[in-house]
């Protein structure tokens, strides 16, 4: 492969996720089921919502009782009170509450990590036992550090970790996987104070990398194609821990 070449690699085989699941073990068995071998430098892209499931965020609608205020919230949004009272369990501050047109309500809120998501990320897709909704990892940050350290023990590889979730953007049209936790990876590669290839200074110009990975895997994790796992090799990129709470601004 060229050395300017990235790759994408799907990992079809990953089972049905279930609470109290092994994440990270059942990552490293599928890989080698799959006869992939894992190169150091690897990044592994995992769709948020296997992680959810693996940590038990799933929340039975069935069980929630809204309380006056999700009740008044969810009559401004046509939305299930219940699920607007999850909803606000996991939000710091509403953004934005409108009808986009009847029968169609908006509701986005800044969640307790700082992103700002339609809904706080709160997702009814692809949950087994309907009437369930899943909820973001507690720390998205923790969870790719150990999946990054159990492939580290059990394939002995130094891989970068970027779990992603699928959010709308502002004053676009469309969705997009952007990440919500990662390591082992510079979410930001700034490149200012260095020069383009014209020899001009580069004095704003700070990449989104581990977004721009999120994005990529993302057209080959479609929720159709129950492909929640995607190797991405090739691409050059800055080890760091940060996490991905420096990407939000």
């Amino acid at each position: 492969m060229p050395s300017n070449t990235v790759q994408l690699i799907p990992v079809n085989s990953v089972p049905e996720i279930s609470p109290g699941d092994n994440l990270s073990g059942i990552i490293s068995r599928v890989i080698k089921k799959e006869g992939i071998e894992i190169n150091n430098n690897d990044i592994i892209v995992v769709a948020q919502k296997i992680v959810s499931k693996a940590e038990n965020r799933i929340v039975n609608l069935k069980k929630v009782k809204p309380t006056e205020f999700a009740r008044s919230v969810a009559k401004e949004v046509a939305k299930d009170p219940r699920l607007v009272e999850v909803i606000l369990s996991e939000t710091k501050k509403i953004i934005r509450m409108d009808m986009r047109k009847k029968g169609h309500g908006r509701l986005i809120v800044e969640t307790r990590n700082g992103l700002i998501l339609a809904n706080a990320g709160v997702d009814t897709s692809n949950v087994t036992g309907g009437g369930s909704v899943t909820l973001l990892p507690v720390d998205s940050d923790k969870s790719a550090d150990k999946i990054k350290n159990s492939i580290l023990k059990n394939l002995k590889r130094k891989v970068a970790v970027i779990i992603t979730d699928t959010v709308g953007r502002p004053w676009r049209e469309g969705l997009v996987d952007i990440a919500i936790g990662c390591a082992g990876i510079k979410p930001l590669d700034d490149k200012r104070g260095l020069k383009d290839s014209r020899g001009f200074l580069l004095n704003a110009t700070v990449m989104a990398t581990a977004d721009q990975v999120a994005s990529a895997a993302g057209l080959l994790m479609d929720k159709n194609s129950q492909t929640p796992l995607i190797i991405i090799r090739g691409l050059r990129f800055k080890t760091g821990n940060k996490g991905s709470k420096s990407l939000i601004r």
